[in-house]
């Protein structure tokens, strides 16, 4: 039995960094992960759907080209089979320098199935990934929890019909006809590269407009820009059941308003839950509340040699906050050095065709407690001009009236990222709007109307 100051289950970004920072300390640490090691971003999620993201822009920079002086055409067809070759040499490259990272730091790795025997003792068995491994037990002061999580489907008649996410990226054909049941982050980025890779999009929501939970006037700007890249919206629509058509070929969608669509695939993106299964958690004594570990800021459950960080805890569901909860909890353990981050001021990003980046408060949010000033800019930007493609850029910040702090920025358009991360920083050390409007302009940027917006849209009273 190997005994160890520390021991990480799962090994994807929380769980890596919060192991390499420990034994960057002088802690005995060893990790182990079942599946993918780099977890859902690097395998299932933000790394392969970026590079989705960018083979789908590029049909749309080529069709743009012509316009700008550039002989070429638009290809008939988009190779899937090509990309997703291409695709997963990039992740494995990515999985060597994962294991090469922890490696280098003196962590052992252990690949399997981990669940927990008590509060201090876990064991190590065969798994997905090395169905073969021999059965270990590992004793440690400190075990962290870090698995992430997994994709769920609606319980509704033939949802096995269906694929999530974790499927999508295995394809081995591009469906041509795909549903997609979900405007979340996952469903709106999806319904954005399919459609951008030449198949025909169909997107269904319960709500009236997708993202929910963004600001409202984000939410209606992207539900047109939805429109015009040529996805068909099924808002205020509930599946109610899959069929299986053409012998397991396609599958008839149901709504509960009694209409069927025919399609290739249907993709469930109606969320995710905390990664609990066979982990031994009842054995330890490890409290759960709705399906997730219950842990407090700094990472504890109520066992005191436990902690859990990540999407097992469903609170932030993003890798950088992953990321930073897992640096945090090893500095806290073993070096500590009073490092934060500000979660209240988490930038988020939607990699939609037209992308949406949002950090700080949403108008609605903070209405509940100021009076507002709200700045708003919408315009075409330089780019779709000379090909004369459809869809404005929408901006918007939102100000305390009385204090002049900026509360919140909000963009959707190209390159909404990139510039959302900057603000990021101005919103979080709560610089002003006349400090703003201080900064000389970039141009010609786009970046630039965050600081030329002289005269408020509106004037909100609190709530």
């Amino acid at each position: 039995m190997q005994d160890y100051d520390l021991f990480v289950i799962g090994a994807g970004s929380g769980g890596v960094r919060c192991a390499r920072i420990a034994a960057q300390n002088g802690a005995r640490v060893g990790i182990a992960e079942r599946r993918h090691w780099g977890g859902t971003c690097v395998n299932l999620g933000c790394v392969p759907k970026k590079l989705m993201v960018y083979a789908a822009e590029t049909g749309r920079m080529i069709e743009d080209a012509p316009a700008f002086g550039w002989d070429v055409q638009r290809p008939s067809s988009f190779d899937w089979y090509s990309f997703i070759a291409a695709k997963d040499r990039e992740i494995e490259r990515l999985n060597g320098i994962y294991i090469s990272m922890l490696e280098k730091a003196g962590i052992d790795l252990y690949t399997g199935d981990a669940k927990l025997l008590d509060a201090n003792t876990l064991e190590i068995g065969p798994s997905v990934l090395a169905p073969e491994v021999p059965v270990q037990r590992i004793r440690a002061k400190t075990i962290v929890l870090a698995t992430g999580s997994t994709p769920v489907r609606l319980d509704i008649p033939g949802s096995e019909l269906a694929i999530t996410s974790d499927e999508l990226f295995h394809l081995p054909e591009r469906p041509q006809k795909v549903a997609i049941i979900g405007s979340g982050y996952i469903g709106v980025e999806f319904a954005g590269i399919l459609a951008g890779m030449g198949s025909q999009v169909d997107l269904f929501y319960r709500q009236p407009l997708p993202l929910r939970g963004f600001d409202e006037e984000v939410r209606t700007h992207l539900k047109e820009l939805i429109d015009l890249h040529g996805i068909t919206q099924h808002p205020g629509t509930t599946p109610v059941r899959l069929e299986d058509i053409g012998g397991g070929k396609a599958v008839r969608l149901v709504t509960d308003d009694g209409v069927s669509y025919e399609v290739d695939a249907v993709i469930m993106a109606t969320g995710r839950r905390a990664a609990v299964d066979s982990l031994g958690l009842e054995a330890a004594g490890v409290a759960m509340e709705k399906g997730h570990v219950v842990a407090g800021v700094d990472g504890k459950t109520n066992v005191p040699s436990i902690y859990a960080i990540g999407d097992i805890r469903d609170q932030y569901n993003l890798t950088p906050t992953a990321i930073a909860e897992g640096h945090m909890l090893a500095e806290q353990l073993f070096n500590p050095q009073g490092r934060t981050w500000s979660f209240e001021t988490l930038p988020k990003a939607v990699f939609f065709s037209s992308p949406v980046g949002v950090v700080g408060l949403s108008e609605e949010e903070a209405a509940k407690d100021h009076d507002l000033a709200i700045y708003t800019s919408r315009f075409t930007p330089m780019r779709q001009t000379l090909p004369k493609r459809a869809g404005k850029i929408l901006m918007k910040l939102v100000v305390d009236r009385h204090s002049d702090v900026v509360l919140g920025a909000h963009m959707v358009g190209p390159d909404a990222p990139e510039i959302i991360q900057m603000l990021a920083i101005a919103v979080t050390a709560k610089l002003t709007k006349k400090q703003l409007d201080q900064t000389v302009a970039l141009h010609p940027s786009t970046a630039e109307e965050f600081v030329t917006m002289r005269t408020p849209t509106r004037l909100v009273d609190r709530h």
